[in-house]
């Protein structure tokens, strides 16, 4: 317990830095402040997408992921950059696995990241200046009443080995996972009051600079062991595979009321929980990590534990209908198309290969603004 207490308390002593900043979060629409919430779209199945093929159209590019043989690359070279990918689907409890190396430098941040529309979270981050060390986070509701959640884990290599991170998630406990190695296991029980994620997520992966500070409070650069000096860099996270199971089946996620529990959940065309036996044997007893008696961080960590790119990149979202320059963050996927298991986005009648020919978002967004353009004349 002593990593527990030690991540409070620096926690404490973070707030007392002028300028803290407790949340970097973003909701499109918080269905617990609003009643007509899109849907979610859900997985409702199983993908194993390998990076070191490219890009695949079920993640939406914010900044500048680069892609080569080793996988999804994820540079900080300056101010600003904070490039990612992002799920256009959710989970409704299931498994994350992502195989990668963590980047290096000061101040620079790695992160995975599942977030719900609610703000529900589950993290696991690491610190360039940590090369040995992972830690895992949660948040309630985006509420950072308290800050006794966090606990740092030995991991060796993070930087120079490629390792599978593991986060499997059910209505009963959340287990975080370094290769073979059960690293923490949360329990409802254990959960701060009504702190326990429980509803549908995203998937966010990527890099950011947390001790900039030009762009971050002197709270968020003493937590990512800043400041960073970019004139050592570029700092590159390296993505090699990611696989992701829905626990849940169904086509779309819906709120039914304000509560945010699992329970208020509903899976359009399908069942919450309905995979549930694609569940892993994990068990909620097994642990690996070794209390920090000391760690050297202090922590101000921000709600959404990733960073918001500000660089000149433009998020893109590649053969899918999204608008470019719009970080896909649900929606549902159009009639006659279909997420296959290598996280590709196809035709229900086509392989795997076919390319949107014409972004049907676009389509309609363009046909909105003629017929606002022809009410408008028929007005004039």
């Amino acid at each position: 317990m002593r990593r527990a207490a030690s991540f409070a308390c620096a926690a404490v002593a973070a707030l007392a830095l002028p300028g803290a900043v407790m949340a970097q979060t973003y909701s499109r629409c918080n269905p617990l402040n609003s009643g007509s919430c899109p849907a979610d779209t859900a997985l409702g199945m199983s993908v194993n997408v390998d990076f070191t093929k490219g890009s695949v159209n079920s993640f939406a590019a914010s900044g500048a992921p680069t892609y080569n043989s080793n996988g999804a690359s994820f540079t900080v070279a300056s101010g600003g950059d904070a490039p990612q990918l992002t799920s256009v689907f959710y989970i409704m409890f299931g498994r994350v696995e992502v195989t990668m190396k963590a980047a290096p430098g000061a101040g620079i941040v790695s992160s995975v990241v599942l977030q719900s529309d609610d703000l529900d979270e589950i993290d696991m981050e690491w610190l360039g200046a940590e090369p040995d060390q992972m830690q895992s986070n949660y948040f309630g509701k985006g509420q950072t009443t308290s800050y006794n959640r966090g606990e740092f884990h030995t991991v060796s290599g993070t930087q120079a080995n490629w390792i599978k991170y593991t986060v499997d998630w059910t209505q009963d406990r959340i287990v975080w996972q370094a290769g073979d190695s059960v690293l923490r296991t949360l329990t409802v029980a254990d959960a701060e009051s009504n702190q326990y994620p429980q509803t549908p997520m995203q998937v966010k992966f990527g890099s950011w600079a947390g001790g900039d500070p030009a762009t971050n409070a002197p709270g968020t650069v003493k937590w990512a062991e800043g400041p960073t000096d970019f004139s050592k860099g570029p700092f590159t996270m390296m993505v090699q595979s990611i696989s992701i199971t829905d626990y849940s089946t169904g086509k779309q996620y819906v709120y039914s009321n304000n509560s945010g529990s699992w329970q208020s959940i509903q899976a359009v065309g399908g069942k919450v929980n309905g995979n549930a036996n694609g569940e892993s044997g994990l068990t909620a007893t097994a642990t690996a990590s070794t209390p920090d008696s000391s760690p050297s961080i202090v922590l101000s960590i921000p709600v959404g534990g990733i960073g918001t790119d500000k660089s000149p990149a433009t998020a893109t979202q590649t053969d899918f209908p999204w608008l470019d320059g719009v970080s896909a963050t649900g929606g549902s996927i159009p009639s006659g198309w279909h997420i296959n298991p290598n996280g590709r986005i196809a035709r229900d009648n086509a392989g795997t290969a076919l390319s949107v020919p014409i972004p049907s978002l676009l389509m309609v967004v363009l046909g909105h603004v003629a017929m606002g353009a022809l009410a408008l004349a028929v007005r004039i």
